[in-house]
């Protein structure tokens, strides 16, 4: 994989008309597999002898993978990402109750209110600074960041240093000395939010985690407590961010799309589903690990080999999308008893947020058009900036004239 990023979309078409799943070279040389295709991808993530926890990982069981190597995070973060069977549901259920249906919508008063705000600070911010200001600082990072924040009872101070930690976590270019110090100082900060939380508790998820800490039985350990919240950090914000911010560079690249919305003939939630498959926040998520071989789609999986999950290839892969699976869409008709996008994953593992998410970016999108109805990119997009990461899609900033 390209340690370094870029838009993934031109390789991995590439890889795609070779076939479903492609070998990789992961980041020290590491020896991999993709798994590219929808359908494949489909299967393999709702395969029962998929494992998640890293003691199926071969390379890392037997020492061959070196300290500081930058996705060993994602490999042993203790929490639900990489847990199996009854730990993983152990844990799912201790976090679910923070995002059933009913408390996803007790947020929505709190999500337009934080919008609107933001779009003020945006309005201020371009008219500070010549009539463009960056979207992506200004108002696709701090609105699921301040929601993530609320929910979790992270105080304020505590979130523009969990933003940039949580970029280094996810970036897959930098040295083993950077990628320690980044690790350690979040759970640093993380302990910290953690240690606010046990001496003012309060509704939140981060009490709710440390009582079910402190109960007798050990539903949850120390170590499980700060890698849920770091879990929770990196994807309550992170996929949200780069989900509007992908949006919003869809529909100014795409006009026609825009107004096929403001006619009525598609609606912001078919903008938000149409997004994730076409250019999804994720681009190739860590690990999952088979174990015993495993057959996929005529490729043999070795037992223990880190697999990543290509979502953002899935989306556009033609077989499953058609011959114009590349081209973006918000009235594009789902297949027959289909699932339509693998963005926020597929079986066990499915994201918790999925809901939130989803909420977040249709009301953002739709109170963001509506108030900056010529909002257009200042740049042209092949020059916006790309994040240093294969796990994470999207770029760096995201300069808009309002």
């Amino acid at each position: 994989m390209n340690a370094a990023g870029g838009c993934p979309h031109p390789a991995n078409a590439r890889l795609l008309a070779r076939g479903a799943v492609a070998p990789v070279v992961l980041p020290g040389g590491v020896e991999g597999m993709a798994v590219l295709g929808h359908d494949a991808l489909r299967d393999f993530l709702a395969h029962p002898e998929v494992a998640k926890n890293a003691r199926h990982f071969t390379a890392l069981r037997e020492g061959r993978i070196a300290e500081g190597w930058p996705l060993m995070t994602f490999a042993t973060v203790p929490g639900m990402t990489t847990a199996d069977g009854e730990d993983h549901r152990r844990l799912r259920s201790l976090v679910s109750k923070a995002f059933t249906p009913r408390r996803i919508e007790e947020l929505r008063p709190r999500i337009e209110e934080l919008t609107e705000r933001l779009l003020d600070d945006l309005r201020r911010a371009a008219a500070a600074e010549g009539g463009v200001a960056d979207l992506r600082r200004h108002f696709a990072l701090p609105l699921p960041m301040g929601v993530i924040g609320e929910l979790l009872g992270v105080d304020t101070e505590f979130r523009d240093r969990l933003h940039h930690l949580s970029n280094q976590v996810v970036a897959t270019d930098i040295g083993p000395q950077e990628a320690l110090a980044a690790n350690r100082e979040l759970v640093e900060v993380l302990s910290a939010v953690a240690a606010a939380r046990a001496e003012r508790p309060g509704d939140d998820l981060t009490s709710a985690l440390i009582a079910a800490r402190d109960e007798d039985g050990g539903r949850l350990s120390g170590q499980e407590l700060i890698g849920t919240l770091v879990l929770m950090i990196i994807a309550g914000h992170e996929t949200t961010l780069n989900l509007v911010t992908n949006a919003v560079r869809a529909l100014c690249g795409h006009r026609d799309q825009l107004e096929t919305v403001r006619r009525g003939d598609a609606s912001w939630a078919d903008v938000v589903d149409e997004t994730l498959r076409w250019d999804a926040p994720v681009s190739y998520f860590p690990f999952r690990y088979p174990v015993q071989d495993l057959t996929v789609d005529g490729t043999l999986i070795p037992a223990g080999t880190p697999v990543l999950a290509g979502y953002s290839a899935a989306g556009r892969d033609p077989a499953a999308h058609g011959e114009d699976a590349d081209r973006f869409d918000v009235t594009r008709p789902r297949r027959p008893g289909a699932v339509r996008n693998l963005s926020l994953g597929h079986g066990a593992h499915y994201c918790l947020g999925a809901p939130l998410a989803r909420m977040e970016a249709t009301i953002a999108l739709e109170r963001l058009f509506t108030r900056f109805p010529d909002l257009a990119l200042a740049v042209p997009e092949e020059e916006l900036p790309r994040p240093a990461s294969f796990v994470g899609n999207s770029v760096r900033a995201l300069p808009v004239r309002i």
